[in-house]
């Protein structure tokens, strides 16, 4: 029973391993996870595997959102004090992060590319950062490269966002079919109610109204099943879904 045990922490520590690897991470994960095998298993669960979850995004998304309520700039504020204090390469990533959700993309784009530059340059979740802020700062080809260089490394990391947001790169980039297909196969491949929200917000404005009233349509009867929790914390996305929609000419 002990060398059952001690097989099965090995395993798991060889698992997280692997996912260690696969998504760029630095390469002491592997010295704690090999040197003890249990406790090191389950800090990187904690740490690192977890926060990449979709149940774990969801929660950090509704408790990030309490926080801007109740204080709109502590996270920016806070952040900005740390890497100011101690100008480490985690605090830089963390004020990057801050300055992305505050809004000021533009700087949020340049500290990501600092962040870049150094031993972090293929760190995924930097190079996801600096696509979402490149695309809102209007730097599409700049993004369009950062989710490549995340395609080519690992497909499976944030596939649903870095799908979605790649086709709002191509999108913003005039290269509509690429787009439309990128649109398609996040739809057919995970099938959630953002894939098929934001293809209809790409259909409308591209006018593509067929597509995006045949859309509508998927999109009404998911939104009928949902309970209050739900809806709210797809709120946002609703809100642009039906601006968009409101567009489309009515016969």
């Amino acid at each position: 029973m002990p060398f059952f045990g001690l097989g099965l922490h090995i395993l798991v520590a060889i698992f997280f391993a692997v996912h260690a690897v696969r998504r760029g991470r630095e390469l002491y994960w592997l010295l704690i996870l090999f040197s003890f095998p249990l406790l090191g298993s389950l800090v990187y669960f904690f740490a690192v595997y977890m926060p990449s979850t979709r149940l774990e995004h969801g929660a950090r998304k509704a408790v990030a959102a309490a926080g801007r309520l109740l204080d709109p700039g502590r996270e920016l504020r806070e952040a900005r004090e740390a890497f100011d204090f101690t100008p480490t390469a985690q605090n830089q990533m963390r004020l990057a992060s801050a300055l992305l959700e505050a809004g000021e993309a533009k700087e949020a784009a340049s500290t990501y590319e600092a962040c870049l530059q150094g031993a972090f340059g293929s760190d995924l979740d930097i190079r996801f950062g600096a696509a979402r802020s490149n695309v809102a700062t209007g730097a599409f080809a700049k993004a369009i490269e950062h989710l490549e260089f995340i395609r080519g490394r690992d497909t499976n990391f944030r596939a649903e966002q870095c799908a979605l947001l790649m086709a709002q790169a191509l999108a913003s980039a005039g290269r509509k079919e690429e787009a439309r297909a990128e649109f398609e196969n996040a739809v057919n491949r995970f099938g959630s109610f953002e894939a098929h929200a934001e293809f209809a917000i790409w259909a409308a404005n591209a006018g593509e109204f067929q597509l995006a009233q045949r859309l509508q349509s998927e999109l009404q009867r998911m939104m009928d099943r949902w309970n209050r929790h739900t809806a709210s914390l797809n709120d946002a996305t609703v809100r642009r879904m039906k601006a968009a929609l409101a567009r489309i000419p009515r016969s």
